[in-house]
């Protein structure tokens, strides 16, 4: 696999709208998908690994088959300082090839240099500080208040060691688990499908950070408003 310009790993792509990499692919290398029938005037999703299956979810039920995506690792979010110079090199090697360049990523820790880099490159984003409140809904999400809730998506929760137990050191000191989440009292399950085996693994999770566990069944929220909007090239 070819490095892109950024160090990050090329996303390979692959023709069939109906397959999707493992989610570790996604996390260390992220995803290329491009429509059966590629022409001019296409638009270009740029989105987080930790979104692809989401995103070919709506695309999929939407009828939306003309637009092309590319997912960058969503390793990046364990070093969001980099999340920046991914999407400006993604967006130079695609820009000549798509009328029109969205960015599926809401701040995600950068500190508001995602939102400065799409106004200098002319390109919209999601809305929210993070996919959680884009999956919630980012008014709902706001207007919770919960600051003392931990939330895992459904992709999160299913990459829980490699996100989240393995980074904080916990598979090697696990003494230090207060120290992390003493502040929290509750993990929030934020599922977008239905699945009894995630819900379980959610729950799983919760109990090994010594917090309760709430489930609430977001679907897609602001993602798929976002999509059915972007989907009209501008004239």
């Amino acid at each position: 696999m070819t490095p892109a310009p950024d160090g990050a790993p090329a996303a390979e792509a692959h023709p069939n709208p109906e397959f999707a990499p493992s989610d570790k692919a996604l996390a260390e290398h992220g995803f290329a998908l491009s429509a059966a029938h590629p022409g001019t005037g296409r638009i270009l999703l740029i989105a987080c690994g930790a979104l692809a299956r989401e995103v070919l979810a709506v695309t999929r039920q939407s009828g939306l088959d003309h637009l092309d995506l590319v997912c960058l690792p969503a390793q990046l979010h364990n070093t969001p300082e980099r999340i920046p110079g991914a999407v400006r090199a993604a967006v130079a090697r695609h820009r000549a090839s798509h009328a029109e360049i969205k960015l599926l990523y809401a701040d995600c820790g950068t500190g508001g240099q995602l939102s400065a880099l799409c106004d200098e490159l002319g390109i919209e984003m999601l809305p929210g500080a993070h996919c959680y409140a884009v999956f919630d809904g980012v008014a709902r999400f706001a207007a919770r208040g919960e600051m003392t809730s931990f939330y895992l998506t459904d992709f999160l929760v299913r990459q829980f060691d490699a996100f989240v137990w393995r980074p904080l050191g916990l598979d090697r000191h696990p003494q230090l688990r207060d120290a992390y989440f003493g502040n929290y009292r509750t993990l929030v399950h934020l599922a977008q499908v239905e699945d009894a085996v995630t819900a379980d693994l959610a729950a799983q999770h919760a109990a090994r950070l010594g917090l309760a566990f709430e489930r609430r069944v977001t679907g897609y929220g602001d993602l798929g408003a976002s999509l059915e909007a972007w989907a009209t090239p501008r004239v």
